[in-house]
């Protein structure tokens, strides 16, 4: 990559990706019950090795190629985005701070698409604000040997469907974030259940409850007290990459309004004759570029180690979430009402590109961190 481009490998690895996510992890989506893991299409991302791609042999994938991962496949499927964003998210904590047990266990499970993982931090009451969480590890056994896990979490991705959930729970070695412990938690667990939610985007989204669930010192992830840590290095990775996905959402919308632009008639000629239509594709073309090239600056920053990740990544994601629902939007208007009819390409991206303006780290959150970096 050049400061403003891809290499030439890079597009095509791209274009082959695109192609490949239409011909056969688009059907396997289409199959699927919306708000439910659908497994084939995670086992087919394990056979294709994309999920490989996500966790490399020897190390962490590239912030750069997990950008273009996401970007590609929501182009052309959100579904496999999602389920393989999902993945990674859910597992990332074992990767980077598990014990050699724990990877040998799961690690092979997830790339191979036979598992499927979750990552519980959010609470009813605690979502931005997440060092507030109130998930209690009580202990439990001689020596602090072990904890007992009461609480509940909220708005967790795969669950309550996920074999096994990267938890983050308070185990009071000091107030707010420095109190939070990692736990690596098998859903056969006793006194773990939980409950799908019903919501507007067709994400598998759920809670989980914990009911007394036991876990030891060999279930935690990384040390004691250090969890949100972990917590906060998944993230890091993973967040200039939310923004890659709302830019092959807002990709997918702007070629549908262009195609529609171009073969619509009306009031004696095509859509893209009358200026207003024009000049609204020009605007969001030149938005999502500019997304785009933030998004992918901010991913090399991040391979290089370069200084101010945080504020790369909080503009990276903010822009690229911000202008993914303008295009759609956009799109959708450009369209008329056909665009409203439930199985439309773009009803369907108008209820997914809704949540990333809130998951991992909300719009607002977004500016607060880089107002804070800028005064740092």
């Amino acid at each position: 990559m050049t400061a403003f481009a891809l290499d030439a490998g890079d597009e095509t690895w791209c274009a082959e990706l695109r192609a490949l996510t239409a011909a056969q992890l688009r059907p396997l989506a289409e199959k699927g019950e919306p708000g439910r893991v659908n497994r084939p299409l995670v086992a087919a991302l394990g056979e294709l090795g994309l999920l490989r791609r996500l966790f490399p042999e020897g190390g962490t994938v590239r912030a750069l190629d997990l950008c273009l991962l996401r970007e590609s496949l929501a182009q052309e499927c959100t579904e496999a985005e999602t389920a393989l964003a999902l993945q990674g998210l859910g597992a990332y904590p074992v990767l980077q701070s598990g014990t050699e047990e724990q990877r040998a266990r799961w690690l092979p499970e997830v790339t191979a698409g036979r598992a499927v993982a979750a990552f519980a931090l959010s609470e009813p009451g605690a979502g931005s604000d997440a060092a507030a969480l109130t998930l209690a590890a009580e202990p439990d056994g001689p020596s602090g040997s072990g904890w007992r896990l009461t609480g509940e979490k909220c708005w967790i991705s795969n669950a309550p469907e996920a074999d096994f959930a990267t938890v983050f729970a308070r185990t009071g070695e000091a107030p707010g974030a420095r109190g939070v412990t990692a736990f690596l938690v098998p859903a056969d667990r006793p006194g773990l259940s939980g409950e799908h939610l019903e919501m507007l985007s067709p994400h598998p989204i759920g809670t989980l409850v914990f009911d007394g669930v036991p876990v030891t010192r060999a279930d935690v992830l990384g040390e004691p007290g250090r969890g949100f840590g972990v917590a906060m290095r998944t993230l890091n990775l993973f967040r200039p990459s939310v923004g890659a996905f709302a830019v092959g959402m807002a990709q997918a919308a702007l070629d549908a309004a262009l195609e529609h632009a171009a073969t619509r008639t009306a009031f004696g000629g095509p859509l893209k004759d009358l200026q207003s239509v024009s000049h609204r594709l020009a605007d969001l073309a030149t938005r999502i570029e500019a997304a785009r090239l933030l998004v992918y600056a901010a991913a090399a920053a991040y391979d290089a180690g370069a200084p101010g990740i945080a504020k790369r990544a909080a503009m990276a994601k903010l822009l690229a979430t911000e202008t993914a629902q303008e295009a759609v939007d956009a799109a959708v208007q450009i369209h008329g009402a056909r665009a409203l009819r439930r199985g439309h390409l773009l009803e369907h991206l108008y209820r997914e590109v809704r949540a990333p303006r809130i998951y991992e780290g909300a719009t607002e959150v977004q500016r607060t961190i880089i107002a804070r970096e800028l005064y740092r």
